[in-house]
């Protein structure tokens, strides 16, 4: 169980942060589901997103000044 005696005086946020960290120190198979958890998340996020997000303004526009008016042009012609 806890190692962290359950007193009143312990504030709120501390009780939850102990709770957590207790569950995740004693953990066995559970580190393996969060470390897959994490790797997909990254691929997903960071991967993903330079293969088929290119920062498309950039290819299009120098200047901040150019890109506010491509946009506002886009905007308003469509």
């Amino acid at each position: 169980m806890s190692s962290i005696p359950a007193d009143n005086n312990q504030g709120f946020w501390s009780r939850v942060f102990h709770l957590y960290y207790d569950g995740f120190r004693s953990m066995t198979v559970g580190k393996t589901l969060w470390l897959i958890i994490g790797i997909k998340l990254f691929i997903f996020f960071v991967i993903i997103k330079l293969l088929f997000f290119p920062n498309f303004l950039n290819t299009k526009c120098d200047t901040e000044q150019e890109k506010t008016e491509y946009v506002r042009q886009q905007l308003v012609d469509r």
